[in-house]
Formats: C-alpha cells, sequence, structure tokens
C-alpha cells in the first residue's frame, strides 16, 4: 500500500490547490460602480483576502516540493508543486486585475475577459490531468482501493462542476452578460455590412474579382469550407467573390437554388483581364482571379485561417475565447443564409422532431472516415460528455428530460443508441442517415438531410463529436454566430479545432516545463509551440519550434498565439 499512500499524499494537495483556487474565483473581480465606496472597502477586503492565500499557497508549494514519490516515471510532487507556483501567479495576477476594476466602467477589460477565460481553461486541464492520474493508480487493482477512487473521481468531477458554474454566473454578472450579447452583435452587424459592400459594387464591369468553383472533390462541409476559404482571400484582397456552382454536384441548378446568392450586383466573371492566383502583390493589375484549391495555394497570403483581422483583434479578444472561429463563422454566416423554401423546411422539421432546449448534439461520423482520417469512436464514448454536461446543466437551469440530437451516417446507431440509453429522449430522422451513406451522398436529398444536421446541431446546448468531422467542425462554427461565445460549448473526442489548409497554428509558453519522461518536450517562457493537437488528459502534443523538437507537454504551460493581420479599409457604414 506504500504506493497508494504517496499518491494519496499527492491528490490530497492537488484537492488543497483546487480549495484555493475556489476561494479565488468567489472573491474574483467584484465591481459596483453605482457604490463607489462599498466597492472600495469589499476590494481592500478581497486584496487582505488574497495577501493571505498568497502565504498559504507558499506554505502548500513548500510542502509540495517536500514530496517525493518514486513510482512511476513522473515525480508527482514536482507537477503538484508547479500547479500550486501557477496559481500562485494567478492570485497574483488577479491583484492586479482588481486594482485596474476602478477604471472599466462600460463593460469589461480586455484583459479581465482573457483572464477569466484561462482560469476556465486551467480548471479543465487540471481535471484532464487529475482524472488521467487517478485512473493510473485505480489500474493496480484491489477492490477497496478502486471504489475509494471511484469516490474520489466522482467528488472532484462535483467540485469541477462548482467551479465551471461559479464561472458561468461570473461571466454573466455586473452588466457583463448583456454587454457580450450587445458587443457580439455590433461586431457581427460590422463583419456583415463590410461582406456586403464588398460583394455589391457599384460597378461590376470594373469591380476586381476572385472566381471559386464550389465543385472541390469533396463532401458537403469540405465544399462549403473551400467557398469559405476563397471567400476570406477575396476579403483580404478587396475582390468581389464570383462563385461558379452550375452543375453542383449536390444540386445541378447550383449554390443559389439552396442559399441566396453571394452577390445581388455582380455574378458576371467577365473581365478585362484574367488570370490565376500569383499571389497578391503580382496579381494587383489582373481585373479576375482564378484561385486553386487551398492545397494548391502558392504563394499563401496572411489572410488565412487562423489569422484575424488586426482593426478588429482587441475587441475579439475581449470578447470571444477563439477569435479565428469566430471570424470563419463570419462567413459561413453569410453563406448560410437558406431560400424561403429551405427555411420553411427547417420549420417543418423543427416542429416534426419535437426540437427544444435543453439538447446536446451529438454527431457520430462513420463510414468513409473511420479508418483512414479518423478512429471508430462507440457510442458510450460520447455519452460520457453528453452525461457529464447534462449534470453541469443542471446546476443552473431546470432539466425537464436529458434529450440528444443524434446526427450520424450509420443508420444503426439510432437503435443502439436507444436501446443502451433508455432514460434519454433521443431525437434523430434516420432517412437522413441513410441519405448519407456513401451510395446516395452526392444527390439533392442527401443535401437537404446535412443541411438539416448541421442547422440542429448547431443549435444545441453544447456538442459532443469529432472535429476530424467537417459537418461537426460548421456546425460548431455556425453556433458562433447565435452566442457572444461559445467558444467552449464543445468536446471533440478527437482533434482540436482546425480550418483545412490554415497557416500554422502556434502557442507560446508562458511557464518553463522540464520533461519529466522520454515523450516530453522542454519550454521556457516565450517558446514558439506549433500545436498538433490535445489529448485531452492534461497534455498537448506539438513542436517546440526554438529546438525542432516534439513531444507532450502540459496544455496549461502555453497560451494561444493570435496571428493579427492588417487587412484592406473598408467603410465603416458600407
Amino acid at each position: 500500500m506504500r504506493p497508494w499512500t504517496g499518491s494519496w499524499r499527492w491528490i490530497m494537495l492537488i484537492l488543497f490547490a483546487w480549495g484555493t483556487l475556489l476561494f479565488y474565483i468567489g472573491g474574483h473581480l467584484v465591481r459596483d460602480s453605482d457604490h463607489p465606496d462599498r466597492s472600495s472597502r469589499e476590494l481592500s477586503k478581497i486584496l487582505t483576502k488574497l495577501e493571505r492565500l498568497k502565504q498559504q499557497n507558499e506554505d502548500l508549494r513548500r510542502m509540495a516540493e517536500s514530496l517525493r514519490i518514486p513510482e512511476g516515471p513522473i515525480d508527482q510532487g514536482t507537477i503538484a508543486a508547479g500547479r500550486i507556483r501557477a496559481l500562485e501567479e494567478q492570485l497574483i495576477k488577479a491583484k492586479e486585475q482588481i486594482e485596474n476594476c476602478r477604471k472599466h466602467s462600460d463593460g469589461p477589460g480586455k484583459d479581465h475577459e482573457m483572464l477569466q477565460r484561462k482560469v476556465a481553461n486551467g480548471v479543465r486541464e487540471l481535471w484532464y490531468f487529475i482524472q488521467s492520474e487517478v485512473k493510473k493508480i485505480k489500474s493496480m487493482g484491489e477492490k477497496d482501493l478502486q471504489r475509494h477512487v471511484d469516490k474520489l473521481l466522482e467528488d472532484l468531477g462535483h467540485q469541477e462542476r462548482s467551479i465551471m458554474t461559479d464561472l458561468h454566473y461570473l461571466s454573466q454578472a455586473d452588466g457583463v452578460g448583456e454587454w457580450q450579447k450587445k458587443e457580439a452583435k455590433a461586431m457581427t452587424d460590422l463583419v456583415q455590412r463590410r461582406i456586403t459592400y464588398l460583394q455589391n459594387p457599384k460597378d461590376c464591369s470594373k469591380a476586381k474579382k476572385l472566381v471559386c468553383n464550389i465543385n472541390k472533390g469533396c463532401g458537403y462541409g469540405c465544399q462549403l469550407h473551400h467557398v469559405v476559404y476563397c471567400f476570406m482571400i477575396a476579403y483580404g484582397t478587396q475582390r468581389t467573390l464570383i462563385l461558379e456552382s452550375q452543375n453542383w454536384r449536390y444540386a445541378t441548378g447550383g449554390w443559389e437554388t439552396v442559399f441566396k446568392p453571394v452577390s445581388d450586383t455582380c455574378t458576371d466573371r467577365s473581365g478585362t483581364s484574367t488570370g490565376h492566383w500569383s499571389g497578391e502583390a503580382n496579381d494587383k493589375n489582373v481585373q479576375v482571379i482564378e484561385l486553386p484549391i487551398v492545397d494548391s495555394l502558392h504563394p499563401r497570403p496572411p489572410y488565412l485561417p487562423l489569422a484575424i483581422p488586426e482593426d478588429l483583434s482587441d475587441r475579439l479578444l475581449r470578447l470571444h475565447g477563439d477569435p479565428s472561429v469566430w471570424w470563419v463563422s463570419q462567413f459561413v454566416k453569410y453563406l448560410n443564409r437558406p431560400q424561403p423554401w429551405l427555411e420553411k423546411e427547417i420549420e417543418e422539421a423543427t416542429r416534426k422532431l419535437g426540437f427544444k432546449h435543453p439538447v446536446i448534439g451529438v454527431h457520430v461520423r462513420r463510414t468513409d472516415k473511420v479508418g483512414t482520417e479518423a478512429a471508430f469512436h462507440p457510442i458510450e464514448e460520447y455519452m460520457v460528455h453528453v452525461e457529464e454536461h447534462f449534470q453541469l446543466l443542471a446546476r443552473r437551469m431546470h432539466i425537464d428530460k436529458k434529450r440528444i440530437y443524434l446526427a450520424t451516417d450509420d443508420p444503426t446507431v439510432l437503435q443502439e443508441a436507444k436501446s443502451k440509453y433508455p432514460d434519454y429522449e433521443i431525437i434523430s430522422d434516420n432517412s437522413i442517415s441513410w441519405s448519407a451513406g456513401l451510395h446516395n451522398r452526392y444527390t439533392e436529398n442527401s443535401l437537404r438531410g446535412v443541411i438539416l444536421d448541421i442547422h440542429f446541431l448547431s443549435q444545441t446546448d453544447f456538442l459532443v463529436c469529432t472535429f476530424s468531422s467537417q459537418v461537426c467542425r460548421v456546425a460548431y462554427e455556425i453556433m458562433q454566430t447565435l452566442h457572444p461565445d461559445a467558444s467552449t460549448y464543445f468536446h471533440s473526442l478527437d482533434d482540436i479545432y482546425y480550418f483545412g489548409g490554415q497557416n500554422a497554428h502556434n502557442q507560446i509558453a508562458i511557464y518553463p516545463h522540464e520533461p519529466q519522461t522520454a515523450d516530453e518536450i522542454p519550454l521556457e517562457p516565450g517558446d514558439v509551440v506549433g500545436v498538433a493537437g490535445n489529448h485531452w488528459n492534461g497534455y498537448s502534443k506539438g513542436i517546440n519550434r526554438k529546438i525542432g523538437k516534439t513531444g507532450l507537454y502540459p496544455s496549461y504551460k502555453v497560451k494561444e498565439k493570435i496571428e493579427a493581420v492588417k487587412y484592406p479599409t473598408y467603410p465603416e457604414a458600407g
């Protein structure tokens, strides 16, 4: 039992750290601009409490550094000490943030919002880490030990949901929720006006144009993202997008028979000169440019995801947890404007299926993906995260029924889910699953089905899926247009979010890391890390670009590197 005793000391240390974090969140960023005297007294009390917590953390840090657990390749005492030091640094930053609270009267500051999301992300990553490590202990055997660990995991889950609930209410406090809604609408309206201005030039015959053919050799989600990529290049180069969609493999009549046209005034590709993409500088004097698929694009302009416009970057960082997804979503929003017949179909399907909230979206992609681009995931793997999120939702709303919207290209999944989870209400249309099969995929009926699936998935309160599927990524993108910030409304069983053909996804190290195993890489603050993926166990995989070494690193020791690119100026009111 000696190994268990050492591990138990480590787990108790983590629980102490969690308790410290709970105290910290409870006192975090109190602000009452209408009552400045009371606000000052409250802030003074909070600052005193933070000083006391800082001393407690110093005591915990010394305790952690004294722990030495010889079993296993990872020194858990060192890791725990590192996490407590990280919490202490967050407390110091929180103190600085509280000092600045009095300066903000028109909504929260950018740093407030970024710090809030950083704390939330740190808690999630800590939870992944503890789950992973405790499961290792669980595999040791002994029935009593297993029961004890099961109870420990259950208790930790309650704590994690409690913290996340507190953070939800924090994000809505002091009028912040209303500010977020107003700011999200204002930014969306601004970008949609700019796109509309670009797409409707006063004189189409003189306008600079970029031609995009929708018929890329792939499925609907992939083709939609192909058009989004074209649109983003058109926006960055101030060219009107001309979408060629006649004889579209999904609808021979073209894009405009399903969605509204991308332009009301300029759909003719003619011009005085035409050429293929050879770079923004080389194409300046060519009126009409034909764009290849993103895989063949050379040279690559800076406007590709995951870049965002420089003039919107401060506002986006303040508003949204993943600015690059929000920026992509704006082009998806413009493209995803249904024709009246499709709008009616969606309304009828909503009534027929009995779609209502609360509901969690589950997308199970099988057929052509499994064994090539993605691994097989049983329905049980999805439902673990569905159940976990319903427990979280139950802390802030009434759950009349645990309800999921199930979208899949495998017709057998619906019956399997119903038999294994009878306590759930499962909303699904199996005819869509049949139409999504490989033999029926490129038909108008299949197009209707995938559009409906994406619509309903985007309307859910949370998504559980595999981001290796473009269908789920499109649904997640649309979801961003329906909420001020839906960046955390998902759990992917495989990939992190990405945009096919994107430029490098980089992170910046904010804490040093000394490898504990041969699979890990070292980090120093400021190192740029190219992200390969998140393993959802507290660790991510990537390459340290400074030393050229690939391996694992703790996810909480990095932050996103936001690429803000200077775009051409568009009229604000245009």
